[in-house]
């Protein structure tokens, strides 16, 4: 166990550990409800999840990370010595961890989420650039002399790269994702129904009945708030058909950030990609419509990842096999020992 290697997706809605054997071990909401009496930490996670938009006057739910970045430093620490916790089952064994960062994390970035991991108790930790990750997750093979294009998706940014022989050619990242999905949807059905709902409930219907493809089969979900003329409680039925012009601005985002990158790829790397096509990860991935859109937006044949939400974390835990054979992707100076 004293060599004991984690991988950690320290994602800004979800938080996704795996250990030395690249199995997925914790699965923890980037969440901790902190009592405002006492400042004190009351629960972590998945139990703080539940709490969300129901919590008391006196009690705080945080989100430590905003758009993939650290927020609230001392959360975070809190959070990150939750999971290597869970993992170890000792505050004595101190792992080597990996963590991921958007592509375009600056120095400062880098720096508090190594410190905050320092604090929680690693030995030595990593920092390895999210589509990167995603794409050693994925099972795509980076050492061969051809493009492979990759677009993660998470709750905070979207991360887009071409990578060939171990190296990145060409990246780029927006802070257009997930969230950004759920507070389109609160804002259309506070708009078009005069009803409030939460980002749980948005995310729900995000699930459920969300689709940026015309061609999509329809569906429809309840959807329960308050509303807003009256202030009680009140229902409605929401159609997938509602939904798909209220999440296309997001979406055209993403496009045009693929696009971006694809512009400036080299032609012989694009044409390997017209092969080999795009790999979609991260739970945005799961979007309806979302894979036809940008296949017919940018006439690639695009395609999702096995558990694409998993494939940033395992793609982490891995990249301890990769320490000295990428050539870009880790961010060098972040390296710290503790």
């Amino acid at each position: 166990m004293a060599s004991l290697d984690i991988g950690i997706d320290l994602g800004t809605c979800t938080a996704i550990a795996t250990d030395s054997t690249r199995s997925v071990v914790v699965r923890e909401p980037s969440v901790v409800a902190v009592d405002n009496r006492t400042g004190k930490v009351t629960e972590i996670g998945s139990r703080v999840y539940e709490m969300i938009g129901r919590t008391p006057s006196y009690m705080q739910v945080i989100r430590p990370l905003s758009e993939g970045v650290i927020s609230n430093f001392a959360m975070t620490e809190v959070l990150i010595r939750h999971m290597l916790r869970q993992i170890t089952g000792s505050q004595l064994l101190k792992p080597r961890v990996t963590l991921c960062v958007p592509s375009e994390t600056t120095n400062v970035e880098s720096q508090a989420v190594i410190d905050a991991t320092v604090s929680a108790g690693a030995r030595k930790v990593y920092l390895i650039e999210e589509p990167v990750a995603a794409a050693i997750g994925a099972g795509l093979d980076l050492s061969k002399p051809e493009g492979n294009l990759i677009v993660d998706i998470g709750g905070g940014t979207c991360d887009i790269a071409v990578l060939s022989l171990n190296g990145i050619v060409t990246k780029t990242s927006i802070k257009t994702a997930g969230r950004l999905f759920d507070e389109a949807i609160i804002r259309f059905v506070r708009s078009k129904y005069n009803l409030l709902i939460g980002e749980r409930t948005a995310e729900r219907v995000k699930i459920e009945v969300g689709s940026v493809y015309e061609g999509s089969s329809e569906a429809i979900t309840d959807v329960k708030g308050r509303d807003l003329m009256t202030g009680l409680p009140k229902k409605i039925s929401l159609r997938r058909s509602e939904t798909l012009w209220v999440l296309r601005e997001p979406m055209d985002l993403i496009l045009r950030a693929v696009a971006g990158v694809l512009e400036r790829t080299p032609p012989e790397l694009s044409a390997d990609i017209r092969t080999n096509g795009l790999v979609l990860t991260g739970g945005g991935a799961r979007l309806t419509g979302l894979a036809q859109v940008l296949e017919r937006g940018t006439r690639v044949p695009t395609r999702i990842a096995q558990h694409p939400e998993e494939c940033v974390a395992i793609g982490t835990a891995r990249s301890f096999d990769y320490l000295d054979k990428l050539y870009d992707g880790f961010v060098h100076t972040s390296t710290h020992t503790h």
